[in-house]
């Protein structure tokens, strides 16, 4: 079994499409902190949401540098049934490494909620101006992508 790297940004969107949870790494004064979210994506930009109080928020302000890890797929593969080294998780994964922004801006703020939406459904949704006031928006600014495939049968 092999791994692969995945150059084409159009697989790497589609692989982040079907994701419906990306796993958000920061460091509070050297502590390692991850955490599940929701997620969109907004051109080369993460599209994160969540409390405009706590843990990661405050994270986020004293360290803007994160990591977003998607994976996708949970089969097991192996090359040889008896032989443990030779089992794999055949998945796809995508990782991120970007500075965050906290949106305060109301008509991009909502502009993002709106986008944000667009992961899980294709409904047109309206917010009011209260849930634009309170939801916290988070956009993530790639520094590095890169993506891998693993559990590659290899060809003989």
């Amino acid at each position: 079994m092999r791994t692969h790297f995945i150059h084409d940004r159009n697989e790497i969107d589609l692989i982040l499409k079907q994701c419906k949870t990306c796993y958000v790494a920061m460091s509070d004064n050297d502590i390692p902190y991850v955490l599940p979210l929701n997620f969109a994506m907004d051109g080369d930009r993460v599209i994160l949401h969540s409390a405009q109080v706590g843990r990661m928020w405050e994270t986020i302000k004293k360290n803007p540098k994160l990591c977003i890890n998607w994976t996708l797929g949970e089969e097991l593969a192996w090359q040889d049934v008896q032989v443990g080294c030779s089992y794999r998780v055949k998945s796809k994964s995508v990782m991120v490494e970007g500075t965050a922004e906290i949106v305060e801006e109301m008509e991009e703020k909502e502009r993002l909620v709106k986008k944000f939406m667009t992961q899980y459904s294709e409904l047109p949704f309206k917010f009011n101006e209260p849930a634009i006031r309170n939801v916290g928006i988070i956009l993530v600014h790639i520094d590095q992508l890169s993506a891998k495939e693993f559990g590659v049968k290899v060809q003989k």
